[in-house]
């Protein structure tokens, strides 16, 4: 430790950093503090006796040295920036496909604001990454431990009060981008200036577009392949310059220091209870972190930070597929830079020959040639004076990388081959122009060699023109040669119990459901009857899972009626990460679909409607009859709170429909649908007059109040409902809007307190108003509406309409029919078809016919006005009561009458028709005599 302790390294560059800001800030206060102050957190965190191990999240340079320092030092113990929560879930990172996020989920939120439930943390991981580098070196590693200090994800939520805002609706990303969803991330090493005049200005001088593309040109390719005590010393500065040049915002700064101040007791603690030796140990952190000048910074540092316990939110554990774009939507890298990482990574590794950590059995990993032997442990060797690699790295000219040009012409070949397989009219002549261009444009940013990004650029200028004529860009296409993007696999034995136990039910499917795409399932249940069990599954998850998961395409499910032939687009492996959080909830989907039929039921803003739906779900699915009354139950209650009508359709919808389901599969109706019944006819009564004049109401709704009370009357009536509620509502009820009359005129025709003849003379005194009109088309709506609790109107409404149209003419009928057929389809397009299978049933079925057609209402009134001869009408139609007295001697001795039967009238005698018509037959003789 003297050595370490002895003349400080960086005296040299200090003094050069001093006569710099005394030349170019005229004076040396103005830059000094800022300049040497960075040279003093570099010397600071290479003096500390815990080796720092500074990196940048998903940057290829720090994993490459991560792999080589593990392999020198051989660390014991290894602190990791990962919450600490998450640690019993990264041993299942080998059962999968990276990469992938962990992630900690809570649904039951206690202690934060109710509306940001569900919380959300993950932290995407990559095998082009330091911390896994750390993670399979401590995971496969004898002997060695890995000890997360990062602040737990409860601690997230405390600290950071807007962390849980959602994303633009406006812009809703990409299916693979949004595999994170609206979760909080964690990652290590944000580096990225916090000053956005100081990034424009790097942007700008060094000639890129975007901060992806200057720290690939100026950070990973330079350290690339640096010695281990270069590439600290440099990332050690870079997140000294950040931090110093511009912070961020006040509760930024909180959080991070309050992050190392946690970080570092958390590291203390351990060593002070294991009695680990700091030189045994590597402390894995942000570089942003890595400078840090907390009180608490050091394994010598100050005790003074508290750590408040966590809340009383419950967590759920698990990992998340993850994907590049989902990582570069989250955390504002550059499409795709995390792709063009992951090759970079390829090449450090050929170029450097360092041999990577993998956990062993890794899904998606190279098999090794031969197996990997244990590592010996590391010969202890004493601790050298820091040196100064600062100054030779600073001062040097760039290496300049020299062309490969093998390298890029196979990119532009490939990139148009690419390109005509999309669409593009690319050729031979373009592939030599994205060549030469590649290397204009890299000569023109002062670049030797083309970058990924200098080719993207080319191609784009080179191949796209104007138009794009297929689903990708030539940006995208870039993208995919670059090495595409990668979406990740949460392996079977990783996934949580409820996830296996669907795949185990769905087993029978014989379909490789846990890879993405569509898979086409086939249920033919009469042959197999075991598939209808996979069918239940099915039908759950398509109520459970976002739409796309599980989408039928033959077969239905309702109440009363099954499928015996199901066919199913199946896409859960492209939903992989909506099952994992499902066994969040539950530990099968039962239990889940329980729960949340339950919540919605009993959810502060729920309606009637919705809870009738939380039951007709429950029968579905669930096929209980206990959850089914439970939430029934509840719908009465709810019922009896409601003040307004605005369900109304969609409960009287859903009570049919119940009500038939347990009439044909019960013997007895559950008794709350009884009560149900019995309180919504009350119910309805008391609102019923309000309805008729309240302006919020609709027709619609007023009709489905009107139809509940006519279906339900029966049964109302039978459980002690008194009749007279329903006459003193009628009674009570004054509309003037013209719809709502011809609603309430159609009611009395129902109740039979308005006869269909003087309705038929009510209709013909509107049409016979030049006032009333153009209001006739309301009159008509009211009419259509009344279809729903009177159905036998149908007829008469044709009537309505037809009438209409023959009476009213040309000047008034013109203007008048598309405010007609505006108000019938925007307020009675559902109760059309009736109206349009009554019509058909009315009018003749050829258009010769129509003619001599006669409407069936005016044939009516007249035969019944007609005279008949004397007596006999009276016997033709009381010819069942001549031949059978005793019925009717019964009748009036049962009510007390006496009387004598009259003598049969002789039957009429002749042709009846010939002398009711004779202009028939008087045309007739005029026809033959002119013969």
């Amino acid at each position: 430790m003297s050595a370490l302790t002895g003349a400080a390294p960086f005296e040299a560059l200090r003094g050069q950093l001093q006569d710099a800001a005394a030349e170019f800030a005229d004076g040396p206060d103005a830059l000094q503090g800022i300049l040497l102050g960075i040279v003093d957190d570099v010397d600071r965190a290479v003096r500390e006796p815990l080796e720092i191990f500074p990196v940048c999240h998903h940057s290829p340079a720090s994993a490459v040295a991560m792999a080589r320092r593990l392999r020198e030092k051989q660390p014991k113990v290894v602190y990791l920036e990962l919450c600490e929560d998450m640690a019993p879930l990264l041993s299942e990172l080998r059962n999968c496909r990276l990469p992938v996020a962990v992630q900690a989920f809570a649904s039951e939120v206690k202690g934060f604001p109710a509306e940001w439930a569900p919380l959300s943390v993950v932290a995407p991981i990559t095998e082009a990454s330091a911390e896994y580098q750390a993670i399979a070196y401590a995971l496969d590693t004898p002997g060695v431990e890995l000890v997360l200090v990062d602040r737990s994800s409860d601690h997230v939520f405390q600290w950071q009060a807007g962390a849980t805002e959602p994303a633009d609706p406006d812009a809703p990303p990409a299916e693979e981008a949004a595999l994170h969803g609206d979760a909080v991330g964690v990652e290590i090493g944000d580096l990225r200036p916090r000053f956005a005049e100081l990034e424009e200005h790097l942007l700008h001088h060094g000639r890129v577009r975007h901060w992806s593309e200057w720290w690939h040109q100026y950070v990973e390719l330079p350290l690339g392949d640096s010695d281990h005590d270069t590439y600290r010393q440099v990332m050690l500065l870079i997140g000294s310059l950040f931090r110093r040049l511009a912070p961020g915002d006040a509760d930024r700064v909180r959080v991070d220091e309050d992050r190392e101040r946690y970080m570092w007791t958390r590291m203390r603690e351990h060593l002070a209870a294991t009695g680990a030796d700091p030189e045994d140990c590597l402390y894995v952190c942000g570089a942003f972190h890595a400078s840090s000048r907390v009180e608490e910074f050091g394994v010598h540092g100050g005790d003074t930070f508290e750590i408040t316990p966590p809340s009383e939110s419950t967590w759920q554990y698990g990992l998340i597929p993850s994907s590049h774009a989902a990582i570069e939507a989250q955390f504002g890298l550059a499409a795709g830079s995390v792709s063009i990482a992951t090759t970079q990574w390829a090449k450090n590794l050929k170029r450097t020959r360092v041999e990577p950590y993998r956990l062993q059995g890794q899904a998606g990993a190279k098999k090794a040639a031969k197996p990997r032997k244990a590592l010996a442990p590391a010969a202890p060797v004493a601790p050298e004076a820091p040196s100064d690699k600062l100054s030779g790295f600073l001062q040097s000219p760039p290496a300049l990388d020299r062309l490969d040009e093998a390298e890029l012409l196979g990119w532009s070949v490939e990139i148009v081959r690419s390109a005509r397989r999309n669409g593009y009219l690319a050729s031979t002549a373009d592939a030599i122009a994205v060549f030469e261009t590649s290397i204009l444009l890299a000569g023109m940013r002062d670049r030797a060699r083309p970058t990924p990004y200098d080719f993207q650029d080319a191609a784009v200028t080179c191949i796209e023109k104007e138009t794009v004529p297929g689903r990708r860009d030539v940006r995208r296409l870039v993208e995919i040669l670059m090495g595409g993007d990668r979406i990740g696999q949460v392996g079977y034995d990783a996934l949580p119990p409820l996830a296996r136990d669907v795949h185990d039910r769905l087993a029978p499917l014989n379909l490789k459901l846990q890879q993405r795409g569509v898979r086409r399932a086939l249920l033919d249940m009469t042959s197999q009857p075991e598939l209808r069990q996979c069918s239940d599954v099915l039908w759950m998850l398509r109520h459970l899972m976002p739409h796309g998961a599980a989408r039928p395409i033959m077969g239905e499910r309702e109440l009363g009626k099954q499928s015996v032939q199901e066919s199913w687009d199946l896409a859960l492996g492209t939903h992989q990460r909506a099952l994992i959080e499902l066994g969040y909830e539950g530990v099968s989907i039962e239990q889940v679909l329980e729960q949340r039929l339950r919540r919605a039921a009993h959810a502060p803003n729920v309606t009637t409607a919705q809870v009738l739906a939380a039951v007709e779900d429950a029968v579905l699915h669930l096929r209980g009859g206990r959850l089914a009354d439970e939430l029934g139950t509840r719908a009465l209650e709810v019922l009896a709170t409601e003040r307004s009508v605005d369900g109304a359709p969609e409960v009287l919808r859903r009570v049919r429909r119940l009500l038939a389901y347990y009439r044909i599969s019960r013997p007895v109706l559950p008794s709350w649908i009884e009560s149900f019944a019995k309180t919504g006819y009350a119910h309805y009564c008391t609102l019923l007059p309000t309805a008729f004049t309240d302006e919020d109401a609709t027709v619609r709704q007023v009709a489905a109040m009107l139809g509940f009370l006519f279906s339900m009357e029966s049964l109302a009536l039978s459980l002690g409902c008194d009749r007279t509620q329903l006459d003193l509502a009628f009674a009570q009820s004054h509309p003037q809007e013209p719809s709502r009359v011809a609603l309430l005129w159609a009611a009395r025709v129902r109740l039979g307190q308005l006869s269909r003849a003087e309705l038929r003379e009510r209709c013909d005194d509107l049409l016979a108003d030049p006032l009333v009109v153009p209001a006739y088309p309301r009159y008509l709506s009211g009419f259509l509406h009344a279809l729903e609790p009177v159905p036998q109107l149908a007829d008469f409404v044709v009537e309505a309409v037809s009438n209409a149209f023959a009476r009213l003419p040309d000047p008034v009928l013109l203007p008048w029919l598309p405010s007609l057929i505006t108000t019938l389809r925007a307020e009675g397009a559902d109760l059309a078809p009736l109206l349009i299978r009554e019509a058909g049933r009315v009018f003749p079925g050829r258009l010769a016919a129509l003619d001599a057609w006669v409407p069936p209402w005016r044939d009516a009134p007249e035969a019944a006005t007609t005279p008949a001869a004397a007596g006999g009408g009276r016997a033709r139609r009381a010819v069942l009561l001549a031949a059978h007295p005793e019925t009717c001697d019964s009748v009036a001795e049962l009510l007390g009458c006496e009387g004598t039967w009259e003598a049969e009238a002789p039957a009429p005698s002749g042709a009846v028709l010939v002398g009711r018509h004779p202009e028939t037959a008087t045309a007739l003789e005029a026809l033959l005599a002119g013969v």
